[in-house]
């Protein structure tokens, strides 16, 4: 099993610019953002990251925080221990309830307003750095999952960043940094704000306890179709990703991606007809899709050229 923990203007299309967050704006949200420390069964240390989304209520991945022993934030020089956690193992989200903590909820937004190539940033502590860094990007895919989207970003984080927000440009919590792709050039990726709300009104418990792993750690063939086309993909298997992408496209047909992936497999394995009809068919679903525009392109090239 793969390890995935951390763990323009162009051909007629004008784009916006990636525009920073106003002045201010991050500062202020920099002091809804916690450091977790976590100390294992093992005696071992960790730090991940964390955001207020309700009073007394801080955010994070569930992996930060699954089976440990001992759990504290540290903010304005004091440290916090939670009192109880709601859990969505499945989800790996996990809301961390303190008393008195006495900081600030960030507004949230909803990841199914999203846009292709929006302008995105997060906040968090990778490495365990003693203040939060912040790091900006875009939107470069979304992939529907359980009623919200997974956001792929080109914002990047590193090893204590998991459980971090990530914002949209306004600066709304979208989401919250989880995992990236292995290997060079990697994805990645967020889970959706979407999900925090819900869980708020589940009920709480007492011990960080395990009950399942989260979406991206259960065996391949279980796992969400974005993650089973990343090493084909990166490793241009140009016919194991046209099986995984027509899997994945009958399933869920409502996918951007699926259909572009699906296309950009059968160009390179020389199936143009096939290829440009998918292809259409994801700029149809999001006419923004600029892999799949340039992809296309080059296909009715090919197929004038003959």
């Amino acid at each position: 099993m793969k390890s995935w923990l951390i763990v323009i203007m162009l051909l007629g299309f004008s784009l916006p610019a990636r525009a920073l967050p106003p002045d201010g704006l991050v500062y202020d949200l920099k002091m809804s953002v916690v450091k977790i420390f976590v100390v294992d069964k093992f005696g071992n240390h960790g730090v991940g990251s964390g955001i207020v989304v309700a009073e007394d209520h801080v955010a994070t991945n569930c992996h930060v925080i699954a089976n440990a022993r001992g759990v504290h934030v540290i903010k304005f020089g004091a440290s916090f221990a939670p009192v109880a956690l709601k859990a969505d193992w499945k989800h790996d989200l996990c809301l961390l309830r303190f008393e008195k903590l006495g900081i600030t909820p960030v507004r949230m937004a909803s990841s199914k307003h999203l846009k292709y190539a929006q302008p995105v940033f997060t906040i968090g502590f990778p490495n365990g750095v003693m203040v939060p860094l912040t790091s900006f990007g875009e939107v470069e895919a979304l992939y529907p999952l359980d009623g919200a989207n997974i956001i792929r970003a080109s914002a990047h984080f590193r090893l204590g960043s998991s459980g971090g927000p990530i914002f949209d440009d306004t600066g709304a919590l979208i989401g919250l940094t989880t995992l990236k792709s292995p290997g060079r050039n990697a994805f990645y990726y967020s889970i959706p704000s979407d999900w925090i709300t819900p869980l708020l009104d589940q009920p709480e418990v007492i011990v960080a306890a395990q009950k399942e792993p989260p979406f991206w750690d259960t065996p391949e063939e279980s796992r969400p179709y974005f993650m089973r086309v990343v090493h084909p993909l990166k490793t241009e298997n140009w016919a194991e990703l046209e099986s995984i992408s027509r899997l994945w496209v009958e399933q869920q047909p409502e996918s951007v991606e699926a259909w572009y992936l699906l296309g950009l497999a059968e160009q390179n394995l020389g199936k143009l007809d096939y290829a440009a009809t998918h292809l259409e068919k994801s700029l149809g679903l999001n006419a923004l899709h600029i892999e799949a525009r340039l992809s296309l392109d080059q296909i009715k090239k090919k197929l004038a050229a003959k």
